[in-house]
């Protein structure tokens, strides 16, 4: 409660602190984080969705963790959780209990079960066999605050409130709109047991996590654009890091019968 108050009183100052090079950091922070919450925590850690050189994966993972929405392995056994439970009592961040629940409401009760080692060895045993995943679980708030204190050493407060404050709060309600937006607006091209949409202006503010309906539908595939309009910037850096031998094992469903793209097979 303590960081999502600071966090946004501090994004409230914004209007009054602009400076061009805060909001150019804060813009390229924010593709920054959201790329490594979108292929690092999301298709990388929590589907595993293709495989990374380790370089790779903990660039990746520690840009996600720099948004300082959660550790790694907290992050990935929330969302497990969400998949094994989409929509129903026992998901964390159950849309059927309305938009604001879904979006922000959760985390303000969240019960201590869900937080407690035992939830977080249960839901992501394999992220905590890692060592550098675990010790980022217990250090990454620490690190986003190491972070600010560098931004404030090359901005001054002004940075400060857009490349730190505003930033995380961007990030936070982009990410939050997966689990409101993209269960409660847009269309569903598949039957899925849940309330999942495709959203096209969350996949916009998310690098392609709002075509949610089609990720539902298929949780591990590295690609959520399905058709060829549902533009995912997410799936074009996956491609592109695969075609440099970074990335390989990516996963992808097969062509279904009303769907007339090619599933992306790397070389």
């Amino acid at each position: 409660m303590a960081v999502l108050l600071t966090v946004h009183a501090g994004a409230a100052l914004a209007p009054f602190t602009f400076t061009r090079g805060g909001a150019a950091l804060a813009l390229l922070l924010y593709t920054l984080n959201c790329l490594g919450i979108t292929i690092g925590y999301h298709r990388l850690l929590t589907h595993r969705s293709f495989k990374a050189k380790r370089w790779l994966a903990y660039l990746l993972v520690t840009l996600g963790s720099l948004s300082a929405q959660a550790g790694p392995a907290t992050w990935v056994a929330i969302h497990r959780m969400h998949h094994a439970n989409s929509d129903e009592e026992e998901d964390p961040h159950n849309a059927s209990q309305g938009f604001w629940w879904a979006h922000m409401g959760w985390m303000l009760y969240l019960t201590p079960r869900r937080l407690d080692p035992a939830f977080t060895r249960r839901f992501a045993r394999d992220i905590l066999e890692d060592r550098f995943y675990r010790v980022l679980d217990r250090i990454f708030f620490p690190l986003c605050l190491l972070s600010g204190v560098l931004i404030y050493a090359l901005g001054g407060w002004p940075w400060v409130i857009w490349a730190m404050f505003l930033r995380i709060a961007a990030v936070f309600h982009a990410t939050w709109l997966v689990n409101s937006a993209a269960h409660m607006f847009g269309y569903r091209t598949y039957a899925t047991a849940d309330r999942s949409t495709n959203c096209w202006w969350v996949a916009l503010l998310t690098f392609g996590e709002g075509w949610h309906n089609n990720h539902h539908a298929f949780p591990s595939s590295a690609r959520h654009g399905r058709r060829w309009w549902e533009i995912d910037v997410s799936w074009l850096l996956i491609q592109g890091l695969a075609r440099c031998g970074w990335i390989w094992d990516i996963r992808v469903p097969e062509r279904l019968p009303h769907e007339k793209e090619r599933a992306y097979r790397p070389r």
